[in-house]
Order: C-alpha cells, then structure tokens, then sequence
C-alpha cells in the first residue's frame, strides 16, 4: 500500500489531463459495473480516450483518495492559466559558459558528445539557458570541463572539441580531487586596467548591488567616487586609490560567484 502517498497517482494523472487536454481510459476495465446505474446523471466510464476540447473557461476535475485506514479526501484541481509572455527574457549579450562532468575521461567525453548531439536539433534552446541548467541541474562530478564561447556556433564547437578530445582554445578541463572546494584569490595592485568591471556593473545586479555597498562604505574616507575612477587612468595609478578599488571589486566579483551557488572552501589574498 502507497500508504503516505495514497492518491498521488490520480493527483499526476488528473494534472497531466488537465495540461494536455485529454481524458484517458480507464486501465483494466472491460465494461461498466452493473452494480451502478450508469443511465442515471451525467457520470460515464472512459473506456476509450477522448479530447478534453476548451469550452472557454477553466478545465476542473476531482480526484478522490481512500486510504485503507479509513482516510477519505476529495480534491478539485483546476487548469493553470496561460503564462503571460507579453515580454520576452533579455538575450545573454555576454560570453556564456558551458560546463559538462564526469566520473572519469571516457565518461566527460560521451557526456560533452549527447550534449552536443541533442543542442544540434534544438535550436529554440538559447545558449544562456542552456549554460543555466547544465550550471544548476547537473551534478559535478571529477572529470570537468568548461566552454566558453559568445554565440551558439562558438560553444557547439568547443563541446565538440570536448567530445573528441581535442584542444581548443574556448575550452578549460581539469581534475577536481576528493574533499576540496573552490579557493577565492584576491590579488594585489598589478592586476587593474582601465574599464575592469564596467561591464559587469551594467549586467550584473548582483555585482552592482555589491559594489554600490563598497562605495557607500569607502564615501566616509575618500574624495572619489568608485564607480567614476574605473575608467580613470590617472586615479589607478595612486597606490591610496587603486588598492580599495581593487578590493571592492574582489569584494562584488566574490559575490557574484555566490549567487551562482560557488562557496568557497577559503579565501586567500
């Protein structure tokens, strides 16, 4: 007995009528009980499947459950409304990355391959929402690697490169050993140029929020505005200025990796 779950079945199978508009048979039932006067109401059995048409108004329907220690529920669920998709999502204008895994080589290899093979007949998945789930859906096992690439065509031929183990310049592979994690590096003065992090303040909220953070902490020490030195050579080159804004940006990149579910194992820097 399903016990717990009692009717979780006919919850499914009810949902899944009700978004395909079809009412299904009833399994396992030749002809209707003569214990029920079927000539009697509107109630008929489905020996047969039929279209559930739209009559303009939502499709409903009840599901019973009976629980054999004497649980009775009655549900009536209702067809969802159609998303309003008056807006359609901003593309990814940056690069995109990406990622495949796998228990060893061979495995990372066949993975990249079925990614590539299934990415080449659907062309209504965008890259970004492609990078989206392998980031968040996937398990990340040993055997990694990365494509980074600005357009379709870019990452279907790094995937390629790594199905047939091939170098490639859009592709990353390593090895994650057992029982580490991911190390955030802060570096020193030496790693700035003029324009770093400007784009990522324009598409980024995350980054943005993180940064205006810094600059309101900073305000109370300095006679500069954060976001105006990033594109100021002259201000990059003093020591007092290039340090804190080096930190800020470490800072707000630090969080962007976090909203992207990165912790680290240490910060070091």
């Amino acid at each position: 007995h399903t016990q717990a779950v009692s009717g979780v079945a006919g919850v499914i199978k009810t949902v899944l009528s009700l978004r395909h508009g079809t009412l299904p048979k009833t399994l396992h039932v030749d002809e209707p009980s003569k214990e029920v006067d079927w000539s009697a109401g509107a109630v008929e059995l489905l020996t047969d499947a039929r279209e559930w048409p739209e009559t303009g108004r939502p499709r409903r329907a009840g599901v019973s459950s009976f629980g054999i220690s004497g649980t009775n529920v009655h549900v009536v669920l209702e067809q969802a409304p159609e998303p309003d998709s008056t807006t359609e999502p901003a593309p990814c204008s940056g690069p995109v990355p990406w990622t495949v895994s796998g228990h060893t080589e061979h495995a990372l290899r066949t993975q990249a391959a079925r990614l590539a093979d299934h990415l080449t007949s659907r062309h209504d998945l965008t890259p970004d929402a492609v990078g989206h789930t392998l980031a968040v859906s996937r398990a990340g096992l040993e055997h990694r690697a990365v494509v980074v690439g600005a357009d379709r065509e870019d990452l279907l031929r790094g995937i390629a490169a790594v199905a047939d183990d091939r170098p490639d310049a859009r592709v990353v592979r390593g090895r994650v050993s057992g029982g580490s994690g991911p190390v955030f590096v802060f570096p020193g003065q030496g790693s700035q140029w003029v324009g770093m992090a400007v784009e990522l303040l324009d598409t980024s909220p995350v980054f943005a929020e993180r940064m205006g953070e810094c600059e309101r902490a900073l305000s109370a020490h300095v006679d500069w505005s954060l976001r105006e030195v990033l594109d100021d050579e002259v201000a990059l080159g003093r020591v007092d200025v290039v340090q804190p804004v080096l930190w800020a940006v470490m800072v707000s990149l630090a969080a962007v990796w976090r909203s992207y579910g990165v912790e680290p194992a240490a910060v070091v820097g």
